[in-house]
């Protein structure tokens, strides 16, 4: 199982010198990838390019581009060109995000989200092999039928001869999409003890396209903080924790409030909601059971966090995207080595 670490949003609470920091220390620890998240603030691409000409050999993710933010001509140019940029070190993490940045920041509508990203990743996929883009789906055609507009292809070649594609998805049918058609899966809010149903779904996708999981990527997403107090791990984990469960989507909708309803905690995460989205944030955190934080992060001392991480090698994960979650930048750094250390030991 490699190690990546989540680099997440700049400016989000780290600076661009502390993420520079963190991603150097990871490549002397021997990490294999770093991971840059966008929402609705820093970009993905400018931090990933910033840091490809600061490193010489860790690979560099983004975690995702959002979907709605680009025309996936537009991805797959800026995925050959991070590609050109670090010497064949990048890899492409997609998502949709959720209604709410889709509609409201990017002006895209999220309805038909399977047949929009089907037909994204295939057009992408098109132009990364340096095809010329001639496609039809439900939701996209190039080119236009009706215009002057005419089949194109990429004009640059990725380094990588197949540039690796991750999804992002966390419901049942997206996972059984990233199964198909993807070369790996961003978990979020994984848990190693239900991977035998994330399994089930990719490996239908996967038969869907007349393979099996062997070299595909499991790489979930996970926070991390090790500390002889558990009690004290567990509450470093609670504000990251509430704001995806309690205010990542409406209280209709939300992607990360039905997963942990998928692993028995519904009621939980519905009063994590109902603090979040009243303005209640330290309620919120202190509403989520510590069983469910102890199910989808690393936390509590050395020898437990250990444990876990042996489950989930043997939940088939390839890549743990560990996110070093602690109140200061030292204190990150710490963790980044604590975890090298007992993933090694």
């Amino acid at each position: 199982m490699r190690l990546g670490v989540m680099l997440g949003y700049l400016g989000f609470g780290i600076t661009a010198q502390e993420q520079l920091e963190l991603v150097r220390e990871a490549e002397r620890l021997g990490y294999d990838s770093a991971w840059v998240a966008e929402a609705y603030g820093s970009d993905a691409a400018t931090v990933l390019a910033w840091l490809a000409a600061q490193t010489s050999s860790i690979k560099l993710g983004s975690a995702v581009f959002q979907l709605p933010a680009r025309s996936p001509a537009m991805t797959a140019m800026t995925a050959a060109t991070l590609d050109q940029l670090s010497g064949g070190r990048f890899r492409l993490g997609l998502g949709l995000s959720g209604p709410q940045v889709a509609e409201g920041w990017h002006g895209q509508r999220f309805a038909r989200p399977l047949a929009r990203t089907r037909d994204y990743l295939t057009v992408v996929r098109l132009a990364l092999e340096r095809k010329r883009v001639a496609y039809q789906g439900e939701t996209l055609e190039l080119p236009l039928p009706d215009g002057p507009g005419k089949a194109l292809k990429l004009t640059i070649t990725p380094v990588q001869q197949r540039l690796p594609i991750y999804l992002a998805a966390m419901g049942p049918r997206n996972l059984t999409l990233a199964g198909e058609l993807a070369d790996g899966w961003l978990g979020f809010l994984f848990s190693p003890d239900h991977a035998d149903g994330f399994r089930d779904h990719l490996a239908e996708g996967a038969g869907r396209a007349g393979r099996d999981l062997d070299g595909f990527d499991i790489a979930p997403s996970v926070q991390v903080h090790i500390s002889d107090d558990l009690e004290a791990a567990r509450d470093a984990m609670r504000p990251f924790l509430a704001l995806y469960i309690g205010g990542m989507g409406s209280r209709e909708r939300n992607f990360y409030a039905d997963q942990a309803g998928r692993y028995g905690f519904g009621q939980a995460a519905a009063e994590v909601q109902e603090h979040y989205l009243a303005g209640r944030r330290q309620e919120a955190g202190a509403a989520l059971p510590g069983e469910l934080i102890d199910l989808v992060t690393l936390c509590g001392p050395p020898a437990r966090v250990r444990d876990r991480l042996a489950a989930y090698r043997d939940a088939g994960v390839g890549t743990l995207i560990a996110a070093p979650t602690a109140w200061d930048h030292q204190d990150r750094l710490h963790q980044l080595r604590q975890l090298a250390g007992l993933a090694a030991a």
